[in-house]
């Protein structure tokens, strides 16, 4: 059985979660990305951002000790929202399940929030999974399908 673990990023994670997040697939599944995936100079400025904040809990992801993604809670308008983002060739291993539970031990917030795209039905599964309930439906801009779609809003208690 794999080990799933969480670590804080490092630097050498960096090149690697780049490429993880302009993988195509990926982005039209999370929908709601970057405007510009392949922008490195705005990635690496989010990313020194996000590294540098002290509200913010982010942690690589590993898979028997190797990098497969990472794991964020944020405070966004004033609610704790989860975050994670799984190299395509993990999904459906129970990677981001497994990574998932994993922060929600670490943070220990409630409420706490999730969002994804109401078509990205892998996503709905592991928050389901990670006992988030859905609370409602949004419509908003998704950079990645340069269109508005439909996202579920859902929530642990």
């Amino acid at each position: 059985m794999a080990v799933i673990a969480l670590r804080l990023i490092e630097d050498s994670d960096l090149d690697r979660l780049f490429e993880l997040m302009r993988d195509p697939e990926s982005v039209r599944m999370a929908a709601f990305t970057a405007k510009d995936p392949d922008d490195r100079s705005a990635f690496d400025a989010h990313m020194a951002k996000i590294r540098a904040s002290t509200t913010n809990t982010t942690r690589a992801i590993t898979c028997d000790g190797q990098f497969v993604g990472t794991t964020a809670a944020f405070v966004m308008e004033g609610e704790t929202e989860v975050t994670y983002w799984i190299d395509r060739a993990a999904w459906g291993q129970g990677i981001a399940t497994r990574a998932l539970e994993l922060l929600l031990e670490l943070v220990p917030t409630r409420p706490l929030y999730a969002r994804a795209a109401s078509d990205n039905a892998g996503s709905l599964r592991v928050l389901a999974k990670a006992g988030f309930k859905t609370i409602g439906t949004d419509r908003g801009f998704a950079p990645a399908r340069n269109t508005t779609i439909e996202e579920t809003i859902l929530r642990k208690d």
